[in-house]
Order: C-alpha cells, then sequence, then structure tokens
C-alpha cells in the first residue's frame, strides 16, 4: 500500500513540474528571427528594409510582447535612415514600436515539428499611437519546447493608422519623389524559446 502511495506522489509531482515547464515563459531569440518592411517609391520601385534589433516575451498565460528598437532600422542607405528616424517615426521622442497580443496557449505548446495556422490579433503602437493589426502565421513547434511563428503573408500597415502621413510627405519631398505608398507590407520570423 506504502508503495503505491509514494508512486502516486511521485507521479503527481512529476506532472505538476512537466505543467509547469510547458507553462514557462518564452523569449524571442533575435538571432534566429527577422523583421522586415517594404516601401514602394514612384509607384513602382519597391525596397526591402529591416529592423536589426528586437526583443519579445510570451508568457505563461499567453500574453505577447514584441518590442522593436525603431533606431535600428536598415534601410542600407545611412542618410535615408536618418530622414526615417527624424522625419516619420519621431525618434528623438519615441525610441520603440511595439506590438501585444493574447496567445492562446494550444498555439505555444506544439510538439516539435508540428504545424498550425492561426491569425493573432493585437496592438500595436508606432510613434506613440495605436491601431489594431493582425498576423495570419504559420507556426512550428521546435525542440525543447520552443515555437516559431513566421507570416504567411505580409500585412498591409496603413501609415494613416498610425498618424505618419505627414511624415511620409516629408520624406517624398527632400528626396524629390513622385510618390510614396502609405501601405507598408511588413512581414517577420520569430523564433522563441524557453
Amino acid at each position: 500500500m506504502k508503495k503505491h502511495t509514494i508512486f502516486a506522489v511521485a507521479a503527481s509531482a512529476f506532472l505538476s513540474l512537466s505543467s509547469f515547464g510547458s507553462l514557462a515563459d518564452m523569449t524571442l531569440v533575435e538571432d534566429q528571427s527577422s523583421i522586415n518592411f517594404v516601401s514602394t517609391k514612384n509607384q513602382h520601385v519597391s525596397e526591402q528594409h529591416t529592423f536589426d534589433r528586437f526583443s519579445g516575451v510570451l508568457d505563461e498565460k499567453g500574453k505577447l510582447t514584441i518590442t522593436i528598437d525603431i533606431t535600428s532600422v536598415n534601410t542600407i542607405i545611412p542618410i535615408r535612415n536618418e530622414r526615417m528616424l527624424k522625419m516619420l517615426f519621431d525618434a528623438s521622442k519615441y525610441t520603440t514600436a511595439t506590438f501585444t497580443a493574447n496567445v492562446a496557449p494550444e498555439l505555444t505548446q506544439l510538439k516539435a515539428g508540428e504545424l498550425k495556422r492561426s491569425t493573432i490579433a493585437g496592438e500595436m503602437m508606432i510613434a506613440g499611437n495605436k491601431a489594431p493589426v493582425s498576423f495570419d502565421v504559420v507556426l512550428t513547434g521546435l525542440k525543447n519546447g520552443g515555437v516559431n511563428a513566421t507570416t504567411a503573408k505580409p500585412t498591409i500597415i496603413s501609415t494613416s493608422a498610425f498618424n505618419l502621413d505627414e511624415g511620409v510627405s516629408a520624406l517624398q519631398q527632400i528626396a524629390m519623389l513622385s510618390s510614396i505608398s502609405k501601405t507598408v507590407p511588413l512581414s517577420f520570423s520569430a523564433t522563441f524559446q524557453k
């Protein structure tokens, strides 16, 4: 009888620890992740840009927070980086952009190699302005309980939603362009590990 009791207690403790581990916070691995956006000028000329520094946490309750270092914007052209930071993002006041969302638990507890497609709906803040944003993503379970989320298709960000239209116009004028699109495709690949 005692042996059965000891076994039951041990099994219960093991399951409790396993459950705790599965609900542990996950951290975004920057060197295994990327954030990209595309700008279009003069109607037909599209160029891809990146943010090179960002961080993120997916906590045990499913709250996702991604923080982008706006000053890490990389358009390959230094003067264009400077103009974007000053005229578009107002980086002297707002050095970060954020995305927050609540993620269903079943999407964060995938087995290694398991795939799921889902829409992650949340709120993005850019230059102090907030707007709802959704991403269509493919999630892949990784070893050691991690997960990768990659956009299945780009999300179109409207500069109007974040009160950035004046900044776009200022960039267009200083660069002497006929146009700069006010819709920006945004895509990412984000790897989270415990």
